[in-house]
């Protein structure tokens, strides 16, 4: 009984991309490379569903997570600047008249 091969990534990389070009068939690549056809579909496979994660940034989706705490305190926060600005809107309109810009 023979042992089974280890293949490095590097070899299965370059198997799985030549399968994707799809420039020879899949018995071809067998016989090029020594590798039965079932598992260079594998490897074609694998590489193609792994290939996302190749331009995802690093430390997640690239969106930052916030908290429930920080969002409910940058509301409270939006929430106090419209009062603000609402009472200082009202309170120019009665120091300037109709001079005064209107919201």
């Amino acid at each position: 009984m023979t042992k089974r091969k280890n293949h490095l990534p590097e070899f299965m990389a370059r198997v799985a991309l030549a399968a994707i070009r799809e420039e020879l068939t899949l018995a071809e690549l067998s016989k090029k490379y020594g590798v039965h056809s079932g598992q260079i579909s594998t490897w074609k496979r694998a590489a193609l569903d792994n290939m996302t994660s190749a331009f995802k940034r690093r430390g997640g989706d690239g969106v930052p997570e916030m908290n429930t705490a920080e969002i409910g305190k940058l509301h409270s926060k939006i929430g106090q600047l419209v009062v603000e600005r609402d009472f200082l809107a009202d309170a120019s309109r009665q120091l300037l008249g109709t001079r005064g810009k209107k919201w």
